[in-house]
């Protein structure tokens, strides 16, 4: 439980100070203050007291100038401190910005990033021998910058405990989402889900995305025999089979494979199936059962252990957050 907060209790709201800087994202500001700023207690009283604060009074950002209310000694006083994403990860951040931040975690306060946010964190010092995630284009980058984070580019937030990362856009929605329900309760994270028009909160460990692009048809390359392969999902591939259509033996194929993809063929074909997966998830009313088969898996079980693997979450969770099809009507 964080310190001076009780859920329930009759006592001073819970502070949450959203940190704003020059370059700041204003959609992931405004995240933390429209997410925190819509729960409420069981007597109808507002759960928490948002507090944007910055170095000076005026913030630049990409596209406005801000006036912000409060200094960077409203840290001092927060329970939890938010900070947003910066539009440029090359950009220096101000000494004051990353004193106060650290200050705050060093007394207790809990500390979480949205998107880029995480260099912020990392400049403090906060992630070193965490795991930690931001928005998949930066993560290679925060992953050079500091090689003592274990940066996971796959994930929508990691949960330290005192420590939270998450990566960009709408992951920031499912991260505040999760902060509230772990102070307030499932009963409160759903309401502010349902004021806010979004589903109640996608599981940390799900993937961003699934990236799974074909390589090009140059002379040499899997591509023409990975196209092959991505029109054959729903046949049995063993890897014999593989390397007879590729003219190889198994022991070549396998070498080149992982030369030219990066991985084996079975982890690869698994992934191709899994997307096929999603994709008939999000725009079909198919059956698990179907889905399975229609993407080459043996059997509902079968895809449940893969997509887990791979997205991070089950079939039936993935299309209740975005199948596309209209069950209402």
């Amino acid at each position: 439980m964080i310190e001076g907060f009780a859920p329930g209790a009759a006592r001073a709201p819970h502070v949450v100070a959203v940190v704003a800087f020059d370059g700041v994202v204003l959609g992931d500001l405004a995240t933390a203050c429209e997410i925190f700023g819509l729960a409420r207690t069981k007597d109808g009283r507002a759960a928490y007291e948002v507090r944007v604060c910055s170095e000076s009074a005026d913030v630049e950002s990409m596209h406005v100038a801000l006036r912000v209310p409060r200094r960077l000694s409203s840290l001092a006083r927060a329970h939890t401190v938010i900070v947003p994403g910066v539009y440029d990860i090359d950009r220096p951040v101000s000494a004051a910005v990353l004193r106060a931040v650290r200050r705050a975690a060093g007394r207790g306060a809990r500390v979480a990033s949205i998107c880029t946010g995480a260099f912020v964190l990392a400049a403090a010092g906060l992630l070193d021998g965490l795991r930690a995630t931001t928005h998949w284009r930066a993560a290679g980058n925060l992953a050079r910058r500091y090689p003592r984070i274990d940066v996971d580019p796959n994930v929508l937030y990691v949960d330290n405990g005192r420590v939270l990362t998450s990566a960009g856009a709408a992951a920031g929605l499912d991260l505040c989402i999760h902060l509230v329900r772990r102070d307030r309760g499932a009963e409160a994270a759903a309401a502010v889900a349902r004021l806010a028009v979004m589903p109640l909160e996608r599981a940390g460990g799900q993937a961003q995305f699934i990236k799974h692009e074909l390589p090009s048809d140059a002379q040499g390359s899997m591509g023409p025999l990975l196209t092959w392969i991505d029109q054959n999902l729903q046949e049995e591939l063993p890897l014999s089979a593989i390397a007879r259509r590729a003219a190889m033996s198994t022991r070549t194929l396998s070498r080149r494979f992982h030369e030219q993809v990066g991985a084996t063929p079975a982890a690869w074909i698994a992934r191709a199936r899994v997307r096929r997966a999603q994709r008939l998830l999000e725009t079909t009313d198919l059956s698990i059962e179907q889905v399975a088969a229609e993407a080459g898996f043996g059997s509902a079980t079968v895809m449940r252990v893969h997509f887990g693997e791979v997205v991070g979450t089950s079939p039936l969770t993935y299309r209740r957050a975005f199948s596309r099809i209209d069950r209402t009507a």
